[in-house]
C-alpha cells in the first residue's frame, strides 16, 4: 500500500488525515528480529584484551565503590529500620512512627553505606594497583589489597587499630576468595 496524496487544501486543518506511521520492514516477509545477527559475545579491538579474564581498573573501581554503597545502604535502612521501631513511643500517631522510622533508616543507611563506599574504593585501587605491578591476578593481590584496605581505613585511629583492621580485612578477603574458588569448583553453575 502506498501513500497517496489527497488534493491539497491549503488551509493546513486536513493535514494529519494524509499521514500514516512509516514501518521500514512491512515488505519483507522476514521477522525483523532475524534480519541482525548480532554477537553475543564481546568484541574487542586487540586479542590481548580478549585474553584477559578480568575487568580494568575503572570498572573495578566503579563496580566495587557502587556494590559496597548499595549493600552498606540496604544494611544500613534496615539497622536504621530497627531503631525506628524501637524508638517509637505508645502515645506516637502513626504518621510520626513512619517518619521517625524513614529518619532513622535514611541516617543510618547513608552512614553505614558512605562507609562501605569508601572500603570499597580503597579496595579497589590498592587492587589495581597490585595487579598492575605485579603483572599478574591472583590472590595474593587480594589479600593484601586487604590488608591495606583495613590498615588505611582505620589508619587515624592509630598504628593498633590500623593493625588489627588490617588483619581482619586481609582474613575477611582471604576467607571471601577461597570461598568463591570453592564455590565455583564444586557447585555447578
Amino acid at each position: 500500500m502506498s501513500y497517496q496524496p489527497s488534493p491539497s487544501n491549503h488551509d493546513g486543518n486536513d493535514d494529519h488525515r494524509n499521514r500514516r506511521l512509516y514501518n521500514p520492514y512491512q515488505d519483507l516477509k522476514v521477522p525483523a528480529q532475524t534480519l541482525y545477527k548480532l554477537p553475543t559475545s564481546p568484541e574487542y579491538l586487540f586479542q590481548e584484551e580478549s585474553i584477559a579474564q578480568r575487568r580494568s581498573w575503572s570498572e573495578n573501581l566503579t563496580y566495587y565503590t557502587g556494590i559496597g554503597y548499595l549493600g552498606g545502604a540496604v544494611l544500613g535502612a534496615g539497622k536504621g529500620l530497627i531503631e525506628g521501631v524501637k524508638a517509637s513511643e505508645a502515645g506516637d500517631t502513626m504518621k510520626l512512627r513512619v517518619n521517625r522510622i524513614l529518619n532513622a533508616s535514611g541516617h543510618s543507611g547513608r552512614q553505614i553505606g558512605n562507609r562501605a563506599g569508601v572500603i570499597g574504593l580503597l579496595y579497589a585501587g590498592l587492587e589495581s594497583g597490585m595487579v598492575h605491578i605485579r603483572d599478574t591476578d591472583d590472590i595474593i593481590n587480594s589479600v593484601v589489597a586487604g590488608l591495606g584496605t583495613g590498615a588505611l581505613y582505620k589508619a587515624a585511629a592509630g598504628p593498633r587499630s590500623a593493625a588489627v583492621a588490617g588483619a581482619i580485612g586481609g582474613i575477611t578477603v582471604g576467607l571471601a576468595v577461597t570461598g568463591k574458588q570453592v564455590l565455583k569448583r564444586y557447585v555447578p553453575i
